[in-house]
């Protein structure tokens, strides 16, 4: 995922403008920070952070609790907010506007779990382990699911007693101010919750380099979080990195060919495919691949394509001009030169509501070839390749054939294929007969270049604490 991908014409030398990608009009403007408004920010959070420390755990989390409550009773103002910034259709905002409250619901039930513990050891006497914050931490968020991933960060971060300080993608921070300023009014201290808007290489460098953080969280693609991981560890800050994803969806010979096909269009089109666990390769049995392809194409002729404001639209906009760039590129590169067969899509649809916005069809592509750029890195957009495997291994070796291991999934009616896959697939989070949701209720985290680390779940914390000894002779 690309943290930030702004225009040149979007930043001035104080203020960002935020465009709706879906007509290029002006949405808002927030300030164009940099270093300085960084190190003001963590100034403040220090200052801030001692006392929310010394709060019980379960008063922390209540905090949350309280705003998550908020944010469910303002879903349909914030969720046109988000649509306005960031593209996705209204129910898709609606449903993350939820996720968001579910999550920090969630951090609110395990807020009591967070203690140390104590152990009679004969030789040493007393031991006891308590767990401490470790301070300031810091979030670099990504445009294309911005406030959920806002709040798998804070959640874990406030609740374990730190302070944090955001930076949100600089094309959709304006849902995020919104909520830090509900989390707020529902009760949490001023200054704990920083958030910083900038362009990634101003204030996210920035963030990334500071050396009084904690700990780092950082969501977005693999080079960029190469880079924040350098310069996170020249200060000796740990990290925690959601990087790039091409999952692989394995169709079996006995899968319910109809559920797969929408399970695919699901898991591709949704939030128009700028999702890091979205569907990225399917790889289908060659028995069924004509019957699937033609499922496939059958439910993609349905998708709506449009303002992400408009009732019956299925797939909005792309967020920025830089990301549909890459796509049409690509494409360009492959399949326009003759590299395998376009199946439907392929380009920017024709019509006047599409002329000002950053649209792109939903596109299925099939018989590409195995070196194809389609197929090897992170295609973060509407494009969907279709890949034939004779057999489960053969599927399972092609799934794992790339440098990512963010996500993957099967689809069958045999239970011992599915335990098979998931124990072979080089993945931080495998489905079976479907794709993309994730509870917060369980670790989720990438494999090899698609990441260090886990968010979400109880271990979630650990990141956010730091564990101090104390031996007591009697």
């Amino acid at each position: 995922m690309k943290e930030d991908a702004m225009c040149a014409d979007d930043v001035s030398d104080h203020t960002i403008r935020v465009v709706n990608p879906a007509t290029g009009s002006l949405v808002g403007e927030v300030p164009a920070g940099g270093k300085a408004a960084v190190a003001a920010a963590v100034d403040r959070a220090e200052a801030a952070q001692a006392d929310w420390a010394k709060r019980d755990p379960r008063e922390r989390g209540k905090v949350l609790g309280v705003g998550a409550r908020a944010i469910r009773a303002q879903t349909d103002t914030l969720a046109a907010l988000l649509t306005a910034e960031q593209g996705k259709p209204l129910h898709e905002a609606r449903n993350e506007i939820q996720g968001c409250a579910n999550v920090l619901e969630y951090y609110h039930s395990v807020s009591g779990s967070l203690r140390g513990e104590c152990l009679p050891l004969s030789s040493y006497g007393l031991a006891c382990v308590l767990k401490e914050p470790v301070g300031v931490c810091g979030a670099i968020i990504p445009w294309n699911m911005p406030v959920l991933i806002f709040a798998w960060k804070i959640g874990p971060a406030l609740v374990a007693g730190n302070a944090i300080v955001v930076k949100p993608a600089s094309s959709t921070p304006l849902t995020t101010l919104r909520i830090a300023d509900i989390l707020e009014t529902a009760g949490l201290p001023a200054g704990v919750l920083q958030v910083v808007t900038g362009t990634g290489d101003t204030a996210g460098v920035a963030l990334a380099a500071t050396p009084a953080l904690g700990h780092l969280s950082f969501t977005g693609d693999t080079k960029t979080g190469a880079g924040v991981s350098r310069a996170a560890g020249r200060n000796g800050v740990p990290v925690t990195l959601e990087l790039g994803g091409s999952d692989a969806m394995i169709v079996c010979r006995d899968a319910d060919i109809p559920a797969a096909a929408a399970g695919a269009v699901s898991g591709r089109f949704y939030n128009c495919g700028q999702t890091c666990t979205a569907v990225k390769r399917v790889v289908v049995d060659t028995s069924i691949k004509e019957a699937f392809i033609r499922a496939l194409c059958e439910k993609v002729g349905g998708i709506v394509v449009g303002d992400g404001s408009r009732n019956g639209v299925g797939m909005g906009p792309m967020n920025n001009a830089a990301a549909r760039d890459t796509i049409c590129r690509m494409m360009d590169d492959g399949v326009s030169c003759g590299e395998g067969t376009l199946l439907c899509g392929g380009g920017i649809p024709d019509g006047e509501e599409y002329k000002n916005g950053l649209f792109y069809e939903p596109t299925i592509v099939a018989d590409l070839p195995n070196d194809s750029a389609l197929l090897n890195t992170e295609v973060f957009g509407p494009v969907l390749p279709v890949i034939a495997a004779d057999g489960l291994d053969a599927a399972i070796e092609i799934a794992n054939s790339i440098r990512y291991g963010l996500g993957a999934s099967v689809w069958t009616r045999d239970i011992k294929t599915a335990m098979t896959a998931s124990s072979q697939l080089d993945a931080g989070i495998v489905w079976v007969n479907q794709h993309l949701r994730i509870p917060p209720d369980v670790p989720f985290g990438g494999m090899k270049a698609s990441g260090i680390g886990r968010e979400n779940g109880s271990g979630a914390f650990e990141p956010y604490l730091r564990s101090k000894t104390v031996l007591v002779k009697p």
